[in-house]
């Protein structure tokens, strides 16, 4: 027991989420675990700081009536600490822990997943040509829709894209 609580003390709940990038359900329920653990020490300690024997002979010097302190010191000597079946806390642990390996399994794909499409964007931006080098019908065979609109535009009559000088300017001065 001194080995789990030393180690327990040790433990950095602050680093933890940060420095494995826990979010969402993963991070609120270490959170709780957090939680539950600072309550569960907090106890103990409450606990261990109480007197734990009770001194029945100062009780036989105050009091006048002995058979009281005699009923209580034989109901003392039998007393015997229930004992729980914790079977049920360990089947909700390692339930919780099944969930949680589940969860960390669960976001540690969507996370590879993720970096593999980084991984080929990348690759895509540095296989890339250089825009100077793209000719409009390359640029018109990516993006279909722009000749679409240009040809709208030009059978409307309108020769200028709308926004086109609030956002770069009027070079017709030049």
């Amino acid at each position: 027991m001194a080995v789990g609580r030393s180690a327990a003390l040790k433990v950095d709940w602050s680093k933890i989420g940060t420095s494995l990038g826990l979010k969402g359900q993963t991070a609120a329920a270490l959170q709780a675990f957090k939680k539950r653990n600072d309550d569960a020490r907090r106890k103990v300690q409450v606990l261990s700081d109480q007197p734990q024997s009770v001194d029945l002979a100062h009780y036989r010097g105050i009091l006048k009536n002995q058979s009281v302190i005699d009923e209580i010191e034989n109901h003392f000597r039998q007393w015997k600490p229930a004992t729980y079946d914790v079977g049920r806390q360990i089947k909700a642990i390692e339930a919780f822990e099944v969930q949680a390996v589940k969860s960390a399994e669960d976001t540690k794909g969507k996370v590879d997943m993720e970096l593999r499409d980084l991984e080929k964007t990348l690759r895509n931006i540095e296989e890339a040509r250089p825009f100077e080098d793209l000719t409009v019908d390359e640029v018109a065979a990516a993006q279909p829709d722009i000749d679409k609109r240009t040809a709208q535009l030009v059978s409307k009559g309108r020769w200028q894209v709308p926004g086109y000088k609030e956002k770069f300017g009027d070079l017709s001065v030049l």
